[in-house]
């Protein structure tokens, strides 16, 4: 059953925990390997360069959560026949 996301809620789970807005947002593979890809770069902090990818993958990962749940939000009112589907 689909359901509305807000996509607020979609970025700050994935504020709080990398790959969490991601499973709001029912993408669980998606999720699985945020998750997955996280704790590789907790792995690569000991070796300086997972201070940068940690971060830039955690702003990513707020990023895609947010985008992804406004999209869904989308489909969905396009299924409904509340909005016109879009030429492309």
């Amino acid at each position: 059953m689909e359901f509305k996301r807000t996509p607020l809620i979609a970025a700050v789970l994935s504020f709080l925990f990398t790959g969490l807005g991601q499973f709001y947002n029912q993408q669980h593979l998606k999720g699985t390997i945020f998750v997955l890809v996280n704790l590789l770069n907790l792995f690569l902090m000991w070796f300086v360069v997972g201070l940068f990818t940690f971060f830039i993958f955690w702003i990513y990962n707020i990023y895609d959560a947010y985008k992804m749940a406004k999209r869904a939000n989308m489909k969905l009112a396009r299924q409904k026949g509340q909005v016109e589907p879009s030429p492309n």
